[in-house]
């Protein structure tokens, strides 16, 4: 007989990030990196669960976990089998409400929600097979893995046989590039020397041990002031030298037109890319940025769903697709995003950092690696060092490489205190925030 999902524990975990500017930008000055945690709980023997979450800034975390609760009629009494066996049936069910997709459609927090659950019974599925999830995904035939696309508004960019014939033509070679990337790792680049609220001592400090830890690429927030900007772009490159890669994150702060100026002083540092340079949802200011300056376009952190990616690459908006492992529907959305990345020749370089988001993301792009790009060229994942301790399974990060995971699941299972002393607003770790405050 198949186990059941007995029950859907949600949890709103916060961490004070705030105090030490941790995580600070242009548009986002103090945030609190926040989780909306989900655990599947089963009846299956050894405690078999799935874990997933919804990541936030803090405020508004606990609407994220009220939107997920409202889902716990579609997760509670379902069996396993029938959760596993066709998680494309299990993606729709959750995205496709009648009455709850009016809050969307497939956008906002009741898709996010639905992504944090399907993200949660993917661990499961990938617990249950005793592989991590980027193996479990990597094993999957061509024709499983577009069962778990909804195509519905991708058929004028990507059609089923298209997407097809991408993973068909990947296939030779899977466990060769499987092999070198336990090896090897995945190439990865980092932010922790950028954020707005460093100082310049500190800027130039963890640049220099980004190098020295093996990162060819790091990343500087900007738009708060330009000449502070054209400051710490000059202390970063005298940092790093000429031969690392210097990306900058806007966190959509500008509209075209001072995009355009802004990055055109700027331009002279040698930026990678700039990220998010406005609007997630404005495709063609992304288009008007890419054409009117010298800097490569990344965006895709805030970008809501596959249909918005989509018109970004119909309209040549971006050199580089930014997928997240925890704004959109879950896996089964990724690999949708990731298929028409590869259908238009545009890599692929995720947003992480935040609470856990490097732990899910890594899975993603090593399966792309393996199975739909088969490339890392001009590829690299986000790293941040924070907050990895709180989880049972934490990325491993070794001469700026992500290594493999190998532990069964989607890395997503925070630590049993950490759910105990965050909890917000009444973990211990709130409580004393609160009493120091009076």
């Amino acid at each position: 007989m198949s186990p059941t999902i007995t029950e859907v524990e949600v949890y709103d975990i916060r961490f004070p990030t705030s105090e030490q500017l941790d995580g600070s930008d242009a548009m986002n000055p103090d945030p609190d990196y926040s989780a909306a945690y989900v655990v599947l709980r089963t009846d299956a023997p050894g405690d078999l669960a799935g874990y997933g979450f919804c990541f936030t800034i803090g405020r508004g975390n606990d609407v994220v976990a009220a939107a997920i609760r409202t889902l716990r009629p579609y997760v509670v009494g379902r069996g396993v089998d029938s959760v596993t066996g066709d998680l494309g049936a299990f993606y729709r069910l959750l995205t496709h409400d009648s009455q709850l997709r009016w809050l969307g459609p497939e956008k906002g927090v009741m898709h996010m929600a639905a992504g944090a659950v399907v993200n949660a019974a993917w661990d499961l599925a990938a617990r249950r097979a005793g592989r991590p999830v980027w193996e479990l995904l990597a094993g999957m035939t061509p024709e499983e893995l577009v069962d778990l696309v909804d195509f519905r508004y991708l058929s004028d960019a990507l059609t089923r046989d298209e997407a097809l014939e991408i993973l068909r033509r990947a296939e030779p070679g899977r466990a060769e590039r499987a092999a070198l990337l336990r090896a090897r790792g995945y190439p990865a680049y980092t932010t922790e020397p950028g954020w707005l609220g460093y100082s310049d001592e500190k800027l130039t400090r963890l640049a220099k041990e980004a190098v020295a830890a093996g990162f060819g690429q790091i990343k500087l927030k900007v738009g708060g002031d330009l000449d502070d900007d054209l400051r710490r772009m000059r202390l970063a490159r005298e940092a790093v030298g000429p031969d690392i890669r210097i990306a900058v994150d806007a966190n959509q702060r500008w509209d075209v037109a001072e995009a355009v100026d802004w990055m055109k002083a700027l331009a002279p540092y040698d930026p990678y890319w700039i990220e998010e340079p406005t609007s997630p949802d404005d495709v063609l200011a992304h288009a008007a940025v890419r054409a009117q300056q010298p800097v490569p376009v990344a965006t895709g952190e805030h970008v809501a769903n596959r249909v918005v990616f989509k018109q970004l690459l119909q309209a040549e908006a971006v050199d580089f697709v930014q997928i997240d492992a925890a704004r959109v529907g879950g896996v089964n959305e990724n690999v949708a995003i990731l298929l028409l990345a590869a259908k238009f020749g545009v890599p692929v370089c995720p947003h992480a950092g935040g609470v856990g988001l490097c732990e899910l993301v890594q899975h993603l792009s090593m399966f792309d690696y393996v199975a739909v790009s088969g490339s890392w060229d001009d590829r690299v994942i986000e790293y941040v060092p924070h907050l990895h301790e709180h989880f049972t399974d934490p990325v491993v990060m070794e001469n700026g490489r992500y290594q493999a995971p190998s532990a069964p699941g989607f890395s997503a299972r925070m630590a049993d205190d950490t759910l105990t002393d965050y909890r917000y607003p009444d973990g211990p770790v709130w409580v004393a925030r609160q009493e120091l405050s009076r």
